[in-house]
């Protein structure tokens, strides 16, 4: 049920995405020609994008009004066939603006064919306006290109030219995850059966795995879990006036402070400021939290441990649990800015879970890890606190990871957390999921996590009486 519903979650995005073989709009330079009747501006191409969407000219007008139409004209070299083709009022055209035709179909079949993209006019001499071009762009475009790829040639008249139009053409690629879905979710479900029997059958034969030790003792303890995360919970609050009102409070706060500072001293120029803030905000404080209570979970339980016997794990998760509790407390905040900016709910809300759950699984992870630590190095509690701060700068909370340089990004992509903030804005602010690649990101972020920490916890825990 699980596989049918994320299938017709994911819906477009699970097959297709934007093709990274698409032609970006190079910075224009100068105009090509005053685009009068008879006059032509070509230019051939190629690109690697499965399903082609829209072609865009950038023109310019001399800054003057203008009368007549314009045609912009995609063919196919290698049979001749007319692609696309769309008629313009030239009036209407702006200033640096764009004239788009777009496919009411993405088209297929356009994989690294040699294309000829043609714009004429028929407007009068002093009324017409120009197609851009970038004149330095013509060589690092071919220089770009593979081998065999049909170079970018630009003709004005007929005559060649040096650069490329100011151009674009977009398409979209088809997703392997999407095309093999269910062979994909049978492999896995073969795989994830096969070690339950072997699981069943080693639990028979009296050989009691990790995994069936702790469904069992979640069974056996499922008191004690429930009183411990109350007690976590409610200590948080204790003497406390507004209570429980800190868990929305705390994350509009941060997000006020937040959205004042940056959006008046950087000027960051992102849609839905608040929200990508809050979205930030509600993640990175949740990993904060949880991972810092689970660091002293060991330490701070001694007395029950020294005289209860009870699996140890069970501190440490318990501690992301009674976070977890503030983190789905916080998302009601989120929701209700999301709202107020105009961003109406989508299914891809249903998909929130999965980060959150991927994220609890790390942070549960890392918490065991830093437990087991604490217990015989007290100065970790101190190492944390840094770490956390400068964990922080390299989430991208409050600002664009675009803005970065390069070598500053691929640190910032390779940040776990990089990945649970930009699925819960994926599904947050643009309504989508995110593509495949990203579920398996953040599984195998969490899950690596969680067994490093598991396999460190259980290989230390039977030491931690001699040194607490």
């Amino acid at each position: 049920m699980l596989v049918i519903l994320l299938y017709f979650l994911m819906g477009y995005q699970l097959h297709f995405r934007d093709s990274r073989g698409n032609i970006e709009l190079q910075l224009a330079e100068s105009g090509t020609v005053e685009l009068v009747q008879g006059a032509v501006v070509e230019q051939t191409f190629s690109m690697k994008t499965q399903r082609l969407r829209e072609v865009s000219v950038q023109w310019g007008t001399y800054y003057r009004p203008n009368s007549g139409t314009a045609t912009m004209e995609l063919y196919n070299q290698n049979d001749g066939t007319l692609v696309l083709s769309k008629t313009f009022d030239v009036a209407e055209i702006t200033e640096g603006g764009l004239t788009t035709m777009t496919a009411e179909e993405p088209i297929e079949g356009l994989y690294d064919v040699p294309l000829l993209l043609r714009v004429y006019a028929d407007s009068e001499s002093g009324t017409a306006a120009s197609p851009l071009m970038s004149v330095s762009a013509g060589v690092s475009v071919n220089e770009g290109s593979e081998k065999g790829q049909t170079p970018f040639s630009l003709t004005v008249n007929g005559q060649p030219a040096e650069g490329v139009l100011c151009f674009s053409a977009t398409g979209e690629d088809y997703i392997w995850t999407g095309l093999h879905y269910w062979k994909f979710a049978a492999a896995m479900g073969a795989v994830i059966g096969l070690y339950l029997l072997g699981t069943y059958w080693r639990w028979k034969q009296g050989k009691h795995s990790f995994l069936a030790n702790a469904l069992v003792a979640m069974q056996k303890y499922r008191f004690l879990i429930k009183q411990l995360v109350d007690r976590d919970f409610k200590a948080k609050y204790k003497r406390s006036i507004l209570g429980v009102l800190w868990s929305f409070l705390n994350p509009l706060l941060n997000m006020l402070v937040q959205y004042v500072v940056f959006s008046n001293m950087f000027k960051f120029d992102i849609p839905n400021f608040p929200v990508y803030l809050l979205c930030g905000n509600v993640v990175f404080s949740y990993f904060s939290e949880s991972c810092g209570m689970a660091l002293t979970s060991i330490v701070g339980n001694a007395g029950l441990i020294t005289k209860v016997y009870v699996p140890k794990y069970i501190y440490p998760l318990t501690r992301i649990m009674s976070s977890m509790v503030n983190l789905l407390i916080s998302l009601i905040p989120l929701f209700v800015v999301a709202l107020l900016s105009g961003l109406v709910p989508t299914k891809a809300y249903l998909l929130l879970p999965v980060p959150l759950l991927c994220l609890a699984m790390f942070c549960l992870g890392l918490g065991m890890l830093l437990a087991a630590a604490m217990v015989f190095f007290r100065d970790i509690q101190f190492l944390w606190g840094v770490l956390t701060t400068i964990w922080m700068y390299l989430t991208p909370i409050f600002y664009p990871v675009s803005t970065l340089p390069e070598a500053v990004q691929t640190v910032v992509k390779m940040n776990p957390l990089y990945f649970y903030v930009t699925f819960v804005r994926t599904c947050v602010i643009n309504g989508i999921s995110p593509e495949p690649v990203m579920y398996a990101q953040c599984a195998l972020m969490g899950l690596g996590m969680l067994l490093i920490g598991a396999f460190v916890f259980k290989r230390s825990q039977d030491k931690f009486v001699l040194y607490l």
